[in-house]
């Protein structure tokens, strides 16, 4: 949310995020405020480098363009200090002299020259090569050029290439010399006089520059580069571009207002495989650990400080592997060892509990967009009035029509709900059928348990999250304005209510703290729902295999608006780019004229043979990407490098089964009769290049096991004091019988057998270590092969 923003009167404010200047999401528009509430979450995997992480705040205008109210800009390097937390930032005023990105590839060089009177004199090479990255200017490719000076105290000679047209990645291979210094017996009268001492002061600077025809040309970015750095060496390097020195400085910073965000951002250097496989194996030994409190697993979310740390990378590396069911069973029966009472049975956020609710998101999601999107879609699209609090209901407000109104689409929600049993996710019906067998064994007596254990993740976990927070799982492009959240709670509320049914004895009206809520549920006859809820139950918590029948729905996967070039299926027209609605089932790739209209194109699933990143020198656009299939290839270009990445990764996701995938393709386009990256001419030649994604995958959901495995040891790195601590404390069980030091030492760990436990802490240890060595050595090898202004 932001607060106290400029100009000081009600606007409609909207926030953009960018990586560097490109714009990579956008919230919903707030009306009439001067500090709006967004409430949005993003998450997304950045697919290349960037300097600056930016947040825009804009005022919508319907005539005129967007106008810019500030910015908060936060550097790579820095993005680490306020990572997990929420943090409150002043707004900055957006100056054109702040805004860059992109690299620029230079080779310098310091000649030493003899002269003809045999002196020595020095000259300086600056060969300009390439840029890569520069930003769009108003949507399209820039046409850029740059300036080459050499400065100093008493000089400042400057040189310029030759424009390029229509490129973010100019090539310009152009190369400049420069006088450094002159013999001692140069007696010509000059504006310069350079002595030797003078190379400390002196410095490169390379300008980028947007050529702007018949308006001002726009600055890109700079990079300065000390001679002094240079002496005799020749070297070249990557720059990445910085803004002005005094870019973004006014004085007037207090008055833009504020903007408070929570960022959780990660960086990890994934080693080879091979590197990980003693630490894989120790956390996937973890489901066979007796007791399960001194496996590698249970340990990792002991040391960290935050569960949830420790939870997601832990359950993508079991499910990765499959390993996931055995280590929930264990991790579950031990919490059921600690809980007294039938009816609060996994109600607490324990390890296991972290770890379904992971489960459930990570396998649900298709699950949940087949089951609740259309319904979702319906009650956040076309609103009906659904409050019945007496306190919030406004003048006119119908009571009895609101109820009516609320029972629609609870019924409706519900139906939905116990109907999906058939689409539930096979692994989802593992751990439930694991949890209600060990619920039944704990409580042999309490013939209901069985069922209350399975309704407190699925209706309380997952689908009545879902509902209250369609944002977050990606059922709903933005969070829902005050009136549809507060019927999404109502309705959410409700179906917490309906789930528990099945498992209680009796309904439990009197325990609703709201009377309203009361009124409401007496229209519910108890029986019908609670029988609906049990059989949803049972089928859910089956082991049977559940083939979904080929008339079932096609699961929605992704869609949205980005360009495609014309296809040239007609001899009439010119093949340009145009705006197209696009939707991807897991049956059909389809494009559309406009959002809810017939495609007008749809490619079947089974024909796609490829799906690759398009070169950007094809069309001269950022961005791109090519679906190959049995017509010509479908080029389409997405707004965003973010876009581009998940599009990709859903069409390969989707298309990785598919028998006839192809093994090779073309990185670019076939133009004027042959193709640009191999220069064939006959246009159905074999591809040039390997195709990236041509194995097929055993499983839809894409999990990297080395990453993961990176994250886990990241977090025992910095959790290593803990694992000593808890080594020690277990040494000092296992040998004195007893603790020897104070309780509080160790007080908060779990240890059930300690020899067990500092058998595990010690491999632990040794891994770590190792993989610290590992690392170390790829740190001095990334250092030494690094030059001065490289990345």
């Amino acid at each position: 949310d932001a607060k106290h923003l400029v100009p000081n009167k009600m606007r409609d404010f909207f926030c953009t995020i960018n990586l560097d200047q490109e714009e990579v999401f956008r919230t919903q528009v707030v009306e009439k405020s001067l500090s709006p509430y967004f409430g949005e979450e993003f998450y997304f995997e950045i697919p290349r480098t960037f300097q600056w992480l930016s947040f825009y705040i804009y005022d919508k205008s319907v005539l005129q363009k967007d106008l810019r109210i500030g910015k908060v800009s936060i550097k790579k390097e820095d993005l680490c200090n306020y990572t997990g937390k929420e943090n409150w930032f002043m707004l900055q005023p957006v100056d054109s002299n702040s805004e860059v990105q992109g690299k620029v590839h230079l080779e310098l060089k310091l000649n030493e020259l003899i002269t003809d009177n045999g002196s020595v004199c020095q000259q300086l090479v600056v060969h300009i090569k390439e840029c890569h990255g520069l930003p769009l200017i108003n949507g399209q490719n820039c046409d850029p050029y740059a300036t080459v000076s050499l400065v100093g105290p008493s000089r400042n000679d400057q040189k310029k290439t030759k424009v390029k047209k229509k490129t973010s990645n100019p090539q310009f291979n152009e190369t400049f010399y420069f006088e450094v210094t002159r013999s001692s017996s140069y007696t010509k009268k000059s504006q310069f006089q350079v002595e030797e001492e003078d190379i400390e002061k002196l410095e490169v600077r390379v300008d980028l520059w947007n050529n702007g025809n018949l308006v001002q040309d726009i600055f890109l970015g700079e990079i300065k580069v000390p001679v002094k750095v240079l002496r005799n060496d020749s070297f070249q390097a990557w720059y990445l571009l910085q803004p002005r020195e005094n870019g973004n400085k006014s004085s007037k910073t207090d008055d833009l207002g504020s903007l408070r965000l929570n960022i959780c951002y990660t960086e990890d250097y994934v080693l080879p495989s091979e590197y990980y496989a003693s630490l894989r194996n120790l956390l996937l030994k973890s489901p066979d650990v007796q007791p399960i409190s001194a496996s590698a697993g249970y340990i990792l979310s002991e040391v960290c400080r935050d569960k949830y740390d420790a939870v997601l990378p832990l359950v993508r590396l079991l499910l990765h592997h499959h390993k996931l069911v055995p280590f929930v069973a264990a991790v579950a029966e031990l919490d059921l060892k600690d809980t007294q009472e039938a009816n609060t049975i996994f109600r607490g956020n324990s390890l296991a509990t972290r770890c379904v609710d992971e489960m459930m998101k990570i396998v649900g999601k298709h699950y949940l967009k087949v089951t609740l999107k259309p319904v979702i879609d319906e009650i956040c699209e076309s609103p009906k009035p659904c409050e019945i609090d007496p306190i919030k209901l406004k003048e006119g407000d119908n009571v009895e029509i609101n109820m009516e109104n609320l029972r629609y689409y609870v019924d409706k929600v519900f139906r939905e709900i116990v109907r999906s049993s058939i689409s539930c996710p096979t692994l989802m019906c593992d751990v439930f059928y694991s949890l209600r067998h060990l619920a039944a064994k704990r409580f042999p007596n309490d013939p209901h348990v069985q069922y209350s254990a399975v309704s407190s993740f699925v209706f309380l976990r997952f689908f009545a999250v879902a509902v209250v927070s369609p944002h977050t799982f990606h059922l709903r492009p933005h969070h829902p304005d005050a009136q549809t959240s507060r019927t999404l709670t109502l309705i959410s509320k409700a179906i917490q209510t309906l789930g528990s049914w099945g498992s209680l004895t009796k309904s439990k009206l009197s325990s609703f703290k709201e009377t309203f809520m009361c009124e409401f549920f007496k229209t519910f006859q108890e029986e019908k729902f609670t029988e609906s809820v049990k059989k949803f139950l049972d089928d859910v918590s089956s082991t049977e295999s559940k083939e979904p029948s080929g008339l079932s729905e096609p699961v929605h996967l992704k869609e949205g608006e980005m360009y495609k070039r014309a296809q040239g299926r007609t001899r009439i027209g010119k093949k340009n780019f145009k705006k197209r609605w696009f939707c991807l089932t897991s049956r059909e790739f389809t494009y559309h004229k406009q959002q809810d209209k017939e495609p007008i194109f749809t490619i079947p699933i089974k024909n796609i043979l490829a799906v690759e990143k398009l070169d950007e020198s094809s069309f001269n656009k950022k961005n791109m990407f090519q679906v190959l299939h049995g017509e010509k290839p479908l080029y389409i270009q997405a707004n965003n490098c973010v876009e581009a990445s998940e599009w990709i990764e859903a069409l390969c996701r989707v298309t990785r089964c598919n028998q006839k995938r192809l093994s090779f393709y073309h990185p670019s386009a076939f133009l004027n009769g042959n193709w640009l990256c191999c220069k064939a001419t006959i246009e159905n030649t074999v591809g040039c290049a390997r195709c990236t994604a041509d194995v097929p995958a055993d499983t839809q959901i894409e999990i990297d096991g080395d990453r993961e495995a990176e994250r886990i040891y990241s977090l025992f790195t910095i959790n290593m004091p803990k694992l000593q601590k808890l080594e020690e404390a277990c040494g000092s069980i296992a040998v004195y019988q007893g603790p020897r030091k104070e309780p509080d030492d160790y007080s908060n760990f779990t240890i059930e057998d300690s020899v067990a436990t500092f058998h595990t802490l010690k491999q632990i240890i040794d891994t770590v270590e190792k993989l610290n060595e590992s690392h170390e050595k790829y740190r001095k090898k990334r250092s030494s092969s690094a030059k001065y202004g490289s990345e």
